[in-house]
């Protein structure tokens, strides 16, 4: 009975740790977007610094997900969050790396901020924000109507990315004063679709800890 209250305290302990970090990325991922908007070199440098306590907080989740392993061996629908906590961990520590990826590239930018402008790179920045946003709120929820509508915006910002990189290609073709300008631009929007695809990997996770349906291999890339 002792180690059963013990493992219902962990799996308590586990929820709180996945929101945290959902929380700190989240952060990371609302400033870099704003950082490279207005070019704020102090914002990106501190997105950067912040890296190192999401990745403790990523070890700190992986050992508490073992730790929990080796209290109990789960079944079914605790088996599934388990499993799911690790996955959706790792795809929040990925999206923090981008963020700071992306916070590396805002300095060779900030003189060339109509071109920022003018690729539409804010606005995919604030759309990728705002889809985040929502994957921390349907990791609260676990509600699945919601999951369906973030693979959903997830193709649909893919697609505009993809618009957007050819026109990017385009211009580094026709004026080569650019390429390395239009380089950096490319990289990042490249990072903003990785982000949305790990947002969409997340809302396959929870439809996986609510109904055991693995989406995956059904979801239109």
């Amino acid at each position: 009975m002792e180690n059963h209250r013990l493992f219902d305290a962990e799996l308590v302990k586990l929820t709180r740790k996945v929101i945290e970090m959902c929380s700190q990325v989240k952060q990371q991922l609302t400033d870099v977007v704003v950082a490279l908007q207005t070019s704020d070199l102090p914002l990106a440098r501190r997105v950067i610094s912040n890296d190192e306590f999401i990745n403790n907080l990523d070890v700190k989740i992986d050992k508490l997900c073992q730790k929990i392993f080796a209290l109990k061996q789960p079944v079914a629908s605790n088996l599934r969050y388990i499993i799911s906590a690790l996955k959706i961990n790792n795809d929040l520590e990925r999206i923090g790396d981008h963020a700071v990826n992306i916070a590396k590239r805002i300095e060779p930018l900030s003189d060339y901020k109509q071109l920022v402008e003018e690729f539409g790179i804010g606005s995919i920045g604030d759309k990728t924000s705002d889809l985040f946003a929502d994957v921390v709120e349907l990791v609260q929820t676990h509600d699945l109507v919601f999951a369906e509508k973030i693979m959903i915006r997830t193709a649909n910002l893919k697609e505009e990315c993809e618009k957007i990189e050819a026109r990017i290609l385009g211009e580094m073709m026709h004026q080569s004063e650019v390429v390395i300008i239009a380089t950096n631009i490319l990289i990042i929007i490249n990072l903003f679709e990785s982000v949305a695809n790990y947002s969409a990997n997340i809302a396959e996770s929870i439809t996986f800890v609510v109904n055991g349906e693995i989406v995956k291999h059904g979801r239109q890339n």
